[in-house]
């Protein structure tokens, strides 16, 4: 299963991540590189977890879209 991660940089230059198809499932980093691993491991973590707990495991159902505008 694939995941939408949606990435917002704060105003200090610090990162943060969440999934909207996984609800609570967040992270902050300070740099990308470190959101972007953080959040692979939040969202395996986060699927283990429901697993565990006999909780269903969303489906992925986010899509992106990029708009271009000048």
């Amino acid at each position: 299963m694939e995941y939408v991660t949606v990435i917002e940089q704060a105003a200090d230059g610090s990162f943060s991540a969440y999934v909207p198809d996984l609800p609570g499932c967040v992270t902050c980093g300070d740099s990308l590189d470190e959101v972007r691993r953080l959040i692979d491991e939040a969202v395996h973590l986060h699927i283990e977890s429901l697993r565990n707990h006999g909780e269903p495991v969303p489906l992925p159902a986010t899509r992106t879209h990029t708009v271009h505008a000048a």
